[in-house]
């Protein structure tokens, strides 16, 4: 049977998710230490107090700067981070992933989204953090973290590793996804909807969240791919598909 000696058809190997893991881990470990100490200086009640002089001091700039192109800019951002609007974008997302069946780019985004929403409700309830007050935008719940943060950039920067091949534009578009993250944040520090380092918890627990799922799938995916290599090994007359040609097929 010829057939089942030649390669399978191009296109229908999934690229890795993670091209570099070991560069990619230690941005991971950054992210991830940057996020620990922003949380940690929060829960410490020495700590909070000097940042919450920090927080009061830009609330105060906020307030004696307000002009209506920034305030609608702002309010713009607000709208962009409710849930009518990420839950849509965000099963768009996993719609055209599974339509191109990148089932372990799929499963990296859908777990960042699902720890990040799980993480805001469990972390507002142990802080408690009390809002400032005035904000511009109807608000609800405790303020610490921003939840518009983590949700924003929870999206962005896990929709760019899952639907971006690795590589420059990759790099492009992260970089892209962090800029709209940290707007976000300080557009919810510029409504008063929350203090400043809410929004910079936010941003980076939701960035912690990304790039920790998509660097454990990663490495599953390539133990998977490691493992059905050396099967295919040891059936005579298949060729064994080499990786980086893998990574360059588009899907």
């Amino acid at each position: 049977m010829p057939r089942m000696s030649q390669p399978g058809a191009p296109g229908r190997v999934e690229p890795e998710l993670v091209a570099g893991p070991g560069r990619d881990a230690a941005i991971t470990a950054v992210v991830v230490a940057l996020t620990a100490c922003a949380f940690a200086a929060v829960g410490d009640h020495g700590t909070l107090a000097g940042i919450q002089r920090l927080d009061d001091a830009w609330l105060r700039l906020m307030i004696s700067d307000r002009q209506l192109p920034l305030t609608t800019i702002a309010k713009g951002f607000n709208v962009l981070g409710l849930v009518y609007v990420t839950l849509p974008v965000r099963i768009a997302i996993a719609g055209l992933l599974a339509l191109r069946r990148r089932w372990w780019h799929l499963g990296a985004f859908a777990a960042a989204i699902v720890v990040s929403e799980v993480l805001i409700g469990v972390l507002k309830g142990i802080y408690g953090r009390a809002r400032p007050p005035g904000s511009l935008v109807a608000t609800s719940g405790a303020s610490f973290p921003s939840g518009h943060a983590v949700a924003a950039s929870v999206t962005v920067v896990a929709a760019v590793i899952a639907l971006v091949p690795a590589g420059r534009r990759r790099a492009w578009w992260g970089g892209a996804a962090v800029a709209f993250s940290i707007l976000m944040g300080l557009s919810r520090a510029y409504l008063g909807a929350h203090w400043l380092s809410d929004a910079v918890a936010g941003i980076l627990l939701g960035m912690s969240c990304a790039l920790v799922t998509a660097l454990l799938a990663g490495q599953i995916q390539r133990l998977r791919l490691g493992r059905s290599a050396a099967a295919m090994e040891q059936m005579p007359g298949v060729p064994v598909p080499d990786r980086q040609a893998r990574r360059r097929r588009p899907v």
